[in-house]
């Protein structure tokens, strides 16, 4: 007993059990000699495979310095069974719905219920709790999500300041471009032979027709005309590179007000792509390069901005609409500051993930958020992360539809005007931890 009363000891509660369950120790220590840090693994008392010990003051004995500590020691998983194995859920509904039923409606509707529903639910909440706590949040794109005209609902969002920077495929921000040039998309079907469609010069995503020479050509041509005289010779991000599309598009297409790209300019937000090399974009700087004009994308520069972002944020969020590069991209933020530049305070305050993809496969676009957390990727594997697995097509407007019912409009964070500040102090607080040897790598417990 006396190598154990001279540990320090956290003050930590954890809620009793049945006695079967635990083991209550008793210790009678004097509270002037100890000193209490955030928190202790009992696995250095036991060996065995037990959650963090707790204690509870017991007594205070006013004739002495003496108190009585009850360290209760419980295997984690009956942690587990308090929490999620007791009959004590919230009764499920018989739900009922009419003409008058709106989408604050269908949201509690939603989280009332079970399977993904609930979690839809739940999802769309908790983008509201990210919201009314100033968190600053981050979407990220997969999936052709712009081609069904999902750029207008990403528009909306960025004008109420809830999103406050982007991660997004090539594709998506090149596909986005055909609204604002007026460039034909359209509702195709599925159910068609491609040789066909091939013959007629028509490309198809899933059901949406996309035309070869008046669509996909005359957009490569506007690309082009872009970069001619762009960001030559010279290392730029995909944040500025996304910046210049949204500002020329501002000026000169046909329907500026059918672009995120050109909002997101207007409102500060930087666009970030994540693969640039992956899609139409970077395949159109190629007439250039061969007439020798030279890209450098630089893409260590645009991580750390990316870190920086989140080293400057009080609380951090995603929204993940599918997964892929954006989600790693948008996750590795937590990593990056504490596995490589010895932080101990990255990781994501909120992640929502809207997936269709298989966790048991080992892809990172089923991964679940709780892995993630053996990562540093997010704060907590317990709370403040919600999966949906559904179609994003068929969550993200659900969701989008109730934070703009249910949340007043935020003051644009202007991140994108903001992001060498925020660089800038990445630098000076890692430069400083190396001049003065306290660089460490270790994790925050």
């Amino acid at each position: 007993m006396t190598g154990v009363q001279t540990c320090a000891l956290p003050i930590y509660f954890i809620s009793f059990f049945s006695t079967k369950s635990l083991r209550v120790i008793f210790f009678i220590v004097n509270p002037c000699s100890l000193k209490f840090p955030d928190s202790i693994n009992v696995t250095t008392l036991s060996g065995s495979r037990l959650i963090r010990f707790g204690f509870v003051i017991s007594n205070i004995f006013n004739d002495s310095c003496m108190i009585v500590l009850i360290i209760i020691v419980c295997p984690r998983h009956k942690i587990m069974e308090h929490g999620h194995h007791h009959f004590h859920g919230k009764d499920i509904p018989h739900i009922k719905i009419n003409s008058k039923t709106s989408i604050e409606d269908l949201v509690e509707i939603f989280s009332s219920t079970g399977y993904n529903a609930r979690q839809l639910g739940d999802a769309a909440k908790l983008w509201a709790k990210m919201i009314e706590e100033d968190a600053v949040i981050c979407l990220t794109i997969a999936g052709a999500m712009t081609p069904v005209g999902f750029g207008g609902i990403i528009k909306t969002l960025i004008e109420k300041g809830f999103i406050d920077w982007i991660i997004a495929t090539g594709a998506n921000v090149y596909h986005e471009d055909h609204f604002a040039r007026g460039f034909p998309v359209k509702q195709g079907h599925f159910e068609v032979d491609d040789m066909v469609l091939y013959e007629k010069e028509i490309v198809r995503i899933r059901d949406v027709y996309i035309k070869f020479i008046e669509t996909l050509a005359a957009e490569d041509k506007v690309v082009q005309e872009m970069f001619r005289n762009k960001l030559i010779d010279k290392p730029f991000t995909t944040a500025e590179f996304c910046n210049i599309m949204g500002e020329i598009s501002a000026k000169h297409a046909k329907h500026p007000d059918k672009s995120f790209l050109v909002t997101a300019h207007k409102y500060d937000v930087p666009v970030y792509v994540s693969t640039l090399k992956d899609s139409s974009l970077a395949m159109n700087l190629g007439v250039h390069r061969l007439q020798n004009k030279v890209y450098n994308l630089d893409f260590v520069k645009e991580i750390l901005e990316q870190a920086a972002i989140v080293n400057s944020s009080k609380k951090s969020a995603i929204i993940e609409l599918g997964g892929g590069v954006p989600k790693n991209t948008a996750q590795q933020t937590g990593p990056m500051l504490d596995q490589i530049l010895g932080s101990e305070d990255g990781g994501q305050d909120y992640i929502i993930q809207i997936t269709d993809a298989r966790p048991d496969t080992g892809g990172l676009s089923g991964a679940t958020l709780q892995e993630g957390k053996s990562w540093g990727k997010v704060q907590d594997a317990h709370k403040g992360t919600v999966t949906v697995y559904t179609d994003s097509t068929i969550a993200f407007p659900i969701m989008a539809a109730y934070v703009l019912a249910t949340q007043k409009p935020r003051k644009p964070k202007r991140i994108y005007k903001n992001l060498d500040a925020y660089y800038s102090k990445l630098q000076k607080t890692y430069l400083d931890r190396i001049n003065k040897k306290q660089f460490k790598i270790k994790r925050k417990h």
